[in-house]
């Protein structure tokens, strides 16, 4: 009897300028057998952003058409962009046993969450909030008050941590990648989520 069943989900999220994004794409790098969910948004790409590898970038009225078809398994609106996970391409890798990685907003793990209870969320902590003001105005993408406002949001959004299966502190990049993957493989060695394979759920 196989013992595979249905893929993780790992749903990673954290405040802006936590470096979310850098710990996922480590993880991708080394461990091969997870895919990564690509999120379609309405926001202009920034520099080195490619449409179909970052993000897939759509016209407002292409998002808001898919989200009228129950298209998205999470969608939010942020800084005044909307952003989405499709649907179709999570469910149809879970179901046929592939684990699925969404690296997304606060606003959309906690949509996740109330959907996908088996999923495993992990917040990204930055090492401090002096840190984190650091690496944000290091993107040097936005002007003085959208920094400003970035990082009051981000002061606001660790209070979300509680909401989370793990936290991670991104103090260092490959630590926290390594962090990151014990996270999983210890999820994949849960008795719970043995019983539920063997039952077919």
């Amino acid at each position: 009897m196989s013992m595979e069943g249905r893929g993780l989900l790992v749903v990673v999220s954290g405040p802006s300028g936590a470096g979310k994004g850098t710990i996922c794409k480590g993880l991708l790098e080394t461990k091969k057998d997870i895919v990564v969910s690509i999120s379609n948004t309405t926001r202009l790409p920034r520099d080195g952003e490619v449409h179909g590898k970052n993000y897939f970038f759509i016209s407002r009225e292409e998002f808001l058409d898919m989200i009228s078809k129950d298209g998205f398994i999470e969608y939010a609106e942020v800084y005044g962009n909307y952003y989405g996970t499709p649907r179709r391409y999570v469910e149809e890798n879970l179901h046929q046993g592939r684990d699925v990685l969404l690296e997304i907003d606060i606003q959309g793990a906690l949509q996740v969450k109330e959907k996908y209870k088996e999923g495993v969320f992990v917040f990204i902590l930055p090492p401090s909030m002096e840190e984190l003001k650091a690496r944000i105005t290091k993107r040097g993408t936005e002007d003085e008050k959208e920094i400003l406002r970035r990082f009051e949001s981000a002061y606001k959004e660790i209070n979300y941590v509680s909401r989370y299966n793990y936290f991670i502190i991104n103090d260092r990049v490959d630590t926290a990648v390594e962090k990151l993957r014990s996270i999983i493989t210890a999820e994949k060695c849960r008795v719970d989520r043995f019983k539920m394979k063997l039952i077919g759920q």
